[in-house]
């Protein structure tokens, strides 16, 4: 029984330690439509029903990881539903002027790419450590990157 109480007491540690980089990275990564905490508690949540975090060699990575992936499948999700909500909608029905803003840009990019821009000019991480995080190698990151930074030149130019 101490075993386990033991253990539980260590998994709350390694969920606290984490717990507010997470809930950033995911406010950034995830869409809109989502609430981090939401993205975040799905994301322990997935990760909880296969391992212990402290089974986890990088609990951190693992569960950014997860959080990405659940950030893209909501994304598809959501971007169907507009498109359906956009073909049903008449022209007269339009909400009116909408102005668009910074954070309409940021949010068209893929979570992958919203992701590697918050690691690298947020958190300061370098691209063979967000590799690691995301699970692809330092190139990949480093092409995500630059293809995100340069759509977001386009989207503001435009």
């Amino acid at each position: 029984m101490a075993l386990a109480q033991d253990q539980l007491d260590e998994e709350t540690r390694i969920f606290e330690r984490l717990y507010q980089p997470l809930r950033g990275f995911a406010a950034v990564v995830g869409p809109i439509e989502v609430d981090p905490d939401d993205l975040l508690q799905e994301a322990v949540a997935r990760v909880l029903q296969r391992r212990r975090l402290t089974e986890l060699d990088e609990p951190g990575a693992y569960l950014r990881r997860t959080i990405v992936n659940l950030a893209s499948n909501h994304r598809r999700r959501f971007a169907t539903r507009r498109r359906a909500l956009a073909r049903l909608m008449a022209p007269s029905q339009s909400a009116g002027d909408v102005y668009p803003s910074d954070l309409a840009d940021l949010q068209r990019l893929a979570p992958r790419e919203r992701a590697v821009l918050y690691l690298s000019e947020l958190e300061g991480y370098r691209y063979a450590e967000i590799g690691e995080l995301l699970g692809c190698t330092a190139v990949a990151a480093r092409q995500r990157a630059l293809r995100a930074r340069q759509r977001l030149v386009a989207a503001l130019a435009g």
